[in-house]
Parts: structure tokens; C-alpha cells; sequence
């Protein structure tokens, strides 16, 4: 089914045109990305589509009862309510059914309305059609829907005030409240901002099944991949589809490119052959009439623009003035944390010439203050680092803190190197897309994505030994982390980084450090290899809790598990995750019974014998009650069971 039709769309900023011809097409279950760079009209684009903005040309086509849901960049949640009481207002029409239900409950218990017989015919069937309505609406479902959000959002303390949470913590709550009213068209503009790792995750397998329509834009290349089946690209007010995930896009982009070059190139031969052959026999007699015959030919023929290809991109290269030693850090037994207030402890890991280390971990572990301490910005709680010989230390800041001042981007940078031209200065700045009057912009005023491109222009001025970046792809389009990680995999030193990129991880990283609170752990290898070394390690953990449980049943006089042959050792983990699913077929069908059992009580509750027994009609409501709430914690269960 069509969701959403935009035909020859057009926008306008003043008489600026910014997007021209736009035609996209959404169907049930489609899986969307919207890629371009910063600046080519994609968040636009999403507001005119969600109806925030208006548009200046074309038509946007879309039935009555389909819903939009959007989440703007960095939308944060703002209420008085707490998480849970905030996430339960999605449910608001099935909460105030709930409450009418349990108001005829009582009202059916009445001896007054017991005795009036029509009165009580006419409640019963009220609440049988209310109850029925509720079921199909998801009644008995929506808390356990909440929690599994919250859950998968990293959420644990559902009774935390919404005023007190951070930035990042209300755009992810925005995010979690978003996905529970599941609208047929599901609009997301940069959704992995704030998320760590697990979350991104999670938040990739419930997009994967979900039931409506998705439209993204992502700078997460990662992400793409995994979720979307589709990408339109905007470029020049342009917009062109290409089938598949965001790795069959650059495949299929670049095989368009070349093909078109061909066929340019072609016909501009062809053209060159046609225009000599005219040159030199249009004034012959004999020849004459091949040559109209070829000019006529020519004059027919409709010439191909050469192809465009990419649009200019950043150019940049990081170097180092001097080596430093093989040693360069040494972190021991460090605690880290804020005015003595400790966040982890009993790090320790070391880091030598030429490796590119990631650093991975929850939100709130402490990546970032970790890069703090050992740029010495704070004060290390316990513990020691070592520095190498010939240190040489650059640091990227993800916050681009630094970048507040009232200067002009020339001057930025120009000030710290007062030696250099300002024609070298240009062209450092021309090599980072600052061309013509953007370096006379004040830095203060700079977007997101301009602060960052100026904060590596000043990184690789400094030609530093030892690089240590804090989530370095934060605010760049696909094309300048495409750029940065050509930079990065030809410098010369070494690299420390946070990233939440699993795909700038997988280009750069050497070795993955994991941090968690009571210490770290070293993979040697890259971000799926980290991955595959972190399953390993659960499934090794899983098999030592049986092989436990098999020493407590032997001790117990029960049967002795560790007499199963190695072959069947090996096979313990499959035969947990059969466990698991066993565990909640049970639990699927517990689920089903209760719902039996109180279809079964509230069938009773209509009958004419027990309805006009007052003591069988309160004993059926209780049991009725302690089946909802065995039935609610079964829903708890499951969820937890099925992520």
C-alpha cells in the first residue's frame, strides 16, 4: 500500500532555490535513508514531509488515516511528569478504557444493579464490548511495551524525574516515546545522536521489525546498512533513488558514474569524427552530400552532459613534526571521575607507536573523561599514566568547546600561526570547504558541522604524534568521514578515539579497548572483531553457569550433568539459547491461557446465576484481578526473554 507520494516538489529559502523536483514514494514496510551532505535541504525535506514547513511547488499525497510520526535532531523530551508516568500518556484512550472497565467491574458488583435485571444486562454488555475492544487495542500489552522500550533505550530507573535528566538522556526519551505510538510513517532525523553502542543495537533490530513505513537520515553508515532497503540521494536540489542499503548506493553510484562517463565520452568521440569528416568534405562536390547527410545527423543528436560525479570535498592529510618513542602511554590501575566523585576505576592498558586504539563502553562510563585525564584537562583520582619520550599530543574535542570565540574563521586560525600567508591559511582553510567569503564567518556562529571541519583544520596544523579524538565524526556528512578516515589510516602516528561509529571503528581501529566500572579489557582487532570475541566470552560464561549448575546438582545427590560426553559441552550453548526459546513458548503459552482464564471469568461475570449472587460475583472479580496481574508480569517476562 502507497503511505506517501511527493511529486515535483520544490522549496524556497527567500530566492534561494534549495530543493527542485523532488519525487519520493513511501509504502507500507519501506525502509528508507535520505543521504546527501550538510547543507543539501535533507532535514528540510523531512519537516515539509511531517508538515512543520511549508513547500513552494509540487504535491505531497497521502490518505487521511495514515499517521506521521517525527523526531527532529536533537529533540528533548521537556515535562513535569516522571519517565514512566511521561511514556504512559501514549496509551491515554486504552488507560481511560482500563478505568471505565474496572468502573463497571464495581458497578456489576452492585446488589442494586444485581437486582435490576435489564439494568444489568445493559452494563454486561457495555463492559463485554469495552473488554473485547480493549484486548484487540493491546490493553493487556502497552505496560509491558513500555518497559521493553525503556529497556532497550537504557532507561533502568523509570521513577527518575524528566526534568533531571541530561540533553542526551531526554532526546533518547523523546526517541523511546516516538516508537511507542507507532505511526504508519515513522520520519527520523539523526536518531543515533546520544545513543551508545548496545542502544544502537536494540534500536536497529526494533526498526527492523517494524510494521509501518521508515524514513531516515543518518550520518551512521553502520546503522544504514543494517536497517534501510532504500536510499534517495540529494545532491544539486536533486533527489535519485537507488535499490538496497547504503553499501549497495556507493556500489551502484559509482558503477552509474563510470557508466555514464563512458557514454559521454563515447559520444563526444563520436561528435569529434562527425565534425572532421563535415570540416573536410562539406566543400567537395563528390563528398558534399555525406557531409550535409552527417551535419543533419549531427544537429539530430542529443548531447549528454558530462556527469557531474561528487561534489567538492574536504582534502586534507594529518603529519607529525617529530617520532615519538615505542612506549607513548601507560595507564595503570587508574580511577577516574569528577571532584572525587569516581566514575570507573582500575583501568589499565598501554598504547605503542602506530596503533589506533577505539575506546568502547556505555554512555556514562567515562570514555570522554578518560581522554580528559590523560590530556591532563583533569586530575586523575587513583593511579598512574606514563608518558612516551617525544610526545607530541593533539586533542579533538566533540563538544568543540574551544570553538566559542567572536573571531573570524581566518583568524582562528591565523592567529595561532601568525608566520604562515594568508594565502597558506586560505588554502589550509580551502582544503577543510571554507572557500570565498565563509572564512570571514564568525566562529561562534559556525553550524555543527563547520565547527568540526575548522577543529581539524587547527588539529592537523599542530602535526601532533599521538592523536586523541573525542567522537571525531560527531556532525560530519558521509563524504568528510569518508575523507577523515583516508587521513587517519595514512598518518604516520598513533591514535587514541571514542567513537559510537562502528564503521569508522571497523576502518581505524588496530586494537579496542572496552571500558566498563571496575576496570578494561583489550581486544586486539577491529570493532566486529571485538564482537565476535565479546559473544564468545557470553557463550564461555554461559557454559561455566552450567557446568556450576551441574557441580550443585552432583553435590545435591542429583543427577551428575558433568558425566555429558564433550560433544555435548561443546553443544551446551545451543542448548541454552533452545532453553531460552522453550522458556518462552511456555511463557507464550501461560499467556494464552490466562487470557482464556479471563475471557472465562468475565463470561461468568455475565451469567444470570452469578450475577445476582453478590459473594460468587466478588470472589470471580478478585480471581479475575490476580489473573491481569500474573498475565502482566508474564508480558514483563517475555519482553525481557524476546530482545
Amino acid at each position: 500500500m502507497i503511505l506517501l507520494q511527493v511529486n515535483q516538489l520544490a522549496k524556497y529559502y527567500g530566492a534561494d532555490l534549495i530543493l527542485s523536483n523532488i519525487k519520493l514514494e513511501l509504502q507500507t514496510r519501506d525502509r528508507v535513508a535520505l543521504v546527501g551532505r550538510n547543507g543539501a535541504g535533507k532535514s528540510t525535506l523531512l519537516k515539509i514531509i511531517a508538515g512543520q514547513l511549508s513547500h513552494d511547488g509540487g504535491e505531497i499525497i497521502k490518505p487521511k488515516e495514515v499517521t506521521i510520526g517525527y523526531l527532529a535532531q536533537n529533540t528533548g523530551l521537556e515535562s513535569n511528569l516522571s519517565i514512566w508516568e511521561e511514556l504512559q500518556t501514549v496509551f491515554e484512550p486504552l488507560r481511560a478504557m482500563e478505568k471505565n472497565l474496572r468502573q463497571l467491574e464495581e458497578q456489576m458488583a452492585d446488589p442494586a444493579a444485581i437486582a435490576d435485571t435489564n439494568k444489568y444486562e445493559r452494563i454486561l454488555k457495555e463492559y463485554d464490548q469495552l473488554q473485547v475492544k480493549f484486548k484487540e487495542q493491546g490493553g493487556y500489552q502497552y505496560e509491558a511495551d513500555i518497559r521493553s522500550v525503556l529497556h532497550g533505550l537504557n532507561f533502568p530507573d523509570h521513577s527518575l524525574m524528566i526534568a533531571s535528566l541530561s540533553g542526551g538522556q531526554k532526546t533518547r526519551l523523546a526517541l523511546g516515546k516516538l516508537l511507542l505510538t507507532k505511526p504508519d510513517i515513522l520520519i527520523l532525523d539523526e536518531p543515533t545522536n546520544h545513543l551508545d553502542i548496545d542502544t544502537l543495537s536494540w534500536l536497529e533490530q526494533y526498526l527492523q521489525s517494524y510494521d509501518g513505513a521508515i524514513l531516515i537520515v543518518s550520518h551512521d553508515r553502520y546503522f544504514l546498512d543494517k536497517v534501510v532497503t532504500q536510499v534517495y540521494e540529494v545532491s544539486r536540489k536533486q533527489i535519485q533513488r537507488y535499490m538496497g542499503n547504503y553499501s549497495a548506493y556507493l556500489d551502484q553510484k559509482a558503477a552509474n558514474y563510470e557508466r555514464d562517463m563512458k557514454l559521454y565520452e563515447k559520444q563526444q568521440q563520436e561528435i569529434s569524427n562527425l565534425q572532421d569528416f563535415i570540416q573536410k568534405n562539406l566543400a567537395r562536390a563528390s563528398t558534399t552530400k555525406r557531409a550535409q547527410s552527417r551535419r543533419k545527423k549531427l544537429e539530430k543528436m542529443e548531447i549528454l552532459d558530462r556527469p557531474l560525479g561528487d561534489e567538492k570535498s574536504a582534502s586534507f592529510s594529518f603529519e607529525i613534526e617529530k617520532q615519538s618513542g615505542n612506549d607513548v602511554l601507560t595507564v595503570d590501575s587508574l580511577a577516574i571521575g569528577y571532584d572525587e566523585e569516581k566514575i570507573s576505576a582500575g583501568i589499565s592498558f598501554r598504547v605503542f607507536r602506530g596503533e589506533s586504539i577505539a575506546l568502547v563502553g556505555p554512555n556514562g562510563i567515562g570514555k570522554s573523561t578518560l581522554l580528559k585525564t590523560i590530556i591532563k584537562k583533569l586530575t586523575a583520582l587513583a593511579g598512574n599514566i606514563l608518558y612516551g619520550t617525544n610526545l607530541a599530543i593533539g586533542y579533538y574535542d566533540q563538544e568543540q568547546a574551544e570553538l566559542t570565540s567572536n573571531k573570524r574563521v581566518l583568524n582562528e586560525l591565523w592567529d595561532e600561526y601568525p608566520l604562515k600567508s594568508e594565502k597558506e591559511i586560505r588554502t589550509v582553510l580551502g582544503n577543510f570547504l571554507f572557500s570565498g567569503d565563509d572564512v570571514l564567518k564568525i566562529v561562534s556562529t559556525l553550524s555543527g558541522g563547520e565547527k568540526a571541519r575548522l577543529a581539524l583544520a587547527k588539529l592537523m596544523l599542530e602535526k601532533a604524534n599521538l592523536l586523541i579524538l573525542d567522537e571525531p565524526t560527531n556532525h560530519l556528512d558521509l563524504d568528510s568521514k569518508e575523507v577523515l578516515e583516508n587521513a587517519l589510516i595514512d598518518y604516520p602516528g598513533t591514535i587514541l578515539f571514542v567513537s559510537h561509529d562502528r564503521y569508522f571503528i571497523n576502518r581505524i581501529a588496530t586494537k579496542v579497548v572496552e571500558l566498563s566500572r571496575d576496570g578494561s579489557n583489550e581486544y586486539l582487532g577491529d570493532y566486529d572483531y571485538f564482537l565476535e570475541k565479546k559473544l564468545e566470552q557470553e557463550e564461555i560464561a554461559a557454559l561455566e553457569a552450567a557446568a556450576s549448575a551441574a557441580a550443585a546438582a552432583k553435590k545435591a545427590g542429583q543427577e551428575d550433568a558433568s558425566e555429558k560426553s564433550s560433544y555435548q559441552q561443546d553443544k551446551e550453548s545451543k542448548k541454552l539459547e533452545r532453553q531460552r526459546k522453550r522458556k518462552l513458548e511456555e511463557i507464550e503459552m501461560k499467556i494464552e491461557g490466562l487470557e482464556e482464564q479471563i475471557q472465562g471469568y468475565e463470561e461468568q461475570l455475565c451469567d444470570p446465576e452469578i450475577f445476582q449472587d453478590h459473594e460468587k460475583v466478588l470472589g470471580i472479580t478478585q480471581l479475575n484481578e490476580k489473573a491481569k496481574q500474573e498475565l502482566e508480569h508474564l508480558m514483563e517476562e517475555w519482553a525481557v526473554l524476546a530482545e
